[in-house]
């Protein structure tokens, strides 16, 4: 594995990893892929970004194992690099990672080699077109003042193809519908929400009053029809009616636990699970009765940060930055040197089944796009 920089000798040698690692002329591309058929394509992982050490962790579905970790000092980048989130090709031919601290985002084959990278200011996270061979990026929220647009990417070659304004500061939370016709993004410092129709370019801002919610994250029903996003300081999950793609709706403003954080809908979207940072708690939200259905809580949830599900929705991943020690892995050392963890958690009985040791301050994770 090695880091390719922007040079014609690095476009050449980038040519060649990517006709020997996937054998398939066009990468990137959701409906395309690069699959193999073979066993391993189909195998389903989980991305994890360790933020405090510039590394990666990859976790077998079926195993619930990590089998793979890669250190991006390795690959040439700082140990300030902070990956930050992270999502993968529906086949899982490609995943893709955004580093705050090298204002890059990169591009890594089914064998967890680095293919490519495009250059941005403090990425943030991250949405796959579902039939274009687009990339969208947003910005970090740790950025104080980030530049005010959402950055689109072409996968197949990780180009910047073009940069949408957003009118508003720190635009942050970001997802696109299944058929991919809509984006939306979101402030972090207004209760703003802009709506971005992907194949005119239309744009629409609409603006919502009362107190900052501070927008974490948005999660897409698999309908396309309904939006929930997350707000850091009001503790509320906002739900939107999509029913006109360019003015959001607010329908159900459902009280949670302390800081919301990363939301993930259910395969059947009947639910939506999201950690709760400062509570230590995770929610589950049943999208039916629009209430909470349940809390999760207990060993090794501990700043509940990202998430991600299992394709067949019966398990849950949530990434556990574990920055206050709350878990202690070992009690000799202090809680600065304890790791992060990703909990396991049976999403039928709320059981959580394994606690996996990870790097420090793990932050977002991913898994293979579903639309």
């Amino acid at each position: 594995m090695q880091c390719f920089k922007n040079s014609v000798f690095g476009t050449l040698l980038l040519t060649i990893a990517l006709i020997i690692s996937s054998g398939s002329p066009v990468a990137g591309q959701s409906n395309s892929g690069g699959d193999t058929g073979t066993t391993s394509s189909t195998k389903q992982h989980i991305y994890v970004c360790n933020q405090g050490e510039a590394t990666l962790a990859v976790i077998d579905v079926e195993t619930n194992e990590i089998v793979d970790r890669i250190d991006l000092q390795e690959l040439g980048f700082s140990e300030n690099a902070k990956p930050h989130h992270t999502v993968a090709e529906p086949d899982g031919s490609f995943w893709y990672v955004t580093l705050i601290g090298e204002n890059r985002v990169l591009k890594f084959n089914r064998q967890n080699e680095l293919v490519g990278q495009a250059s941005m200011e403090v990425p943030g996270l991250l949405s796959l077109h579902p039939t274009k061979d687009l990339l969208l990026v947003g910005r970090s929220m740790s950025a104080v003042n980030p530049p005010q647009s959402l950055v689109m990417i072409r996968r197949s070659d990780m180009t910047v193809q073009k940069k949408v304004d957003t009118f508003f500061a720190r635009p942050h939370a970001l997802t696109t519908t299944p058929d991919g016709t809509w984006s939306y993004i979101a402030s972090l410092a207004e209760n703003q929400i802009l709506s971005i129709n992907n194949d005119s370019g239309e744009t629409n801002l609409t603006t919502m009053g009362g107190q900052t919610h501070v927008f974490v994250d948005f999660t897409m029903s698999p309908d396309g029809k309904t939006m929930v996003v997350t707000g850091q300081v009001t503790g509320k999950a906002l739900v939107f009616d999509l029913s006109d793609p360019s003015s959001p709706a607010v329908t159900d403003t459902i009280d949670v636990n302390a800081q919301p954080w990363h939301p993930v809908y259910s395969p059947d979207g009947r639910y939506v699970y999201f950690g709760n940072k400062e509570a230590h708690t995770i929610t589950k939200l049943d999208m039916k009765t629009r209430t909470v259905d349940a809390v999760f809580e207990g060993e090794g949830i501990a700043q509940p940060h990202g998430s991600a599900l299992s394709a067949d929705g019966k398990y849950l991943y949530i990434s556990n930055n574990n920055r206050k020690g709350t878990y202690m892995a070992d009690q000799s050392a202090p809680a600065s040197e304890q790791p992060g963890t990703v909990t396991v958690i049976n999403t039928e009985s709320g059981v959580i089944e394994k606690v996996i040791e990870v790097d420090s301050y793990p932050s977002g994770i991913g898994t293979n796009a579903r639309w």
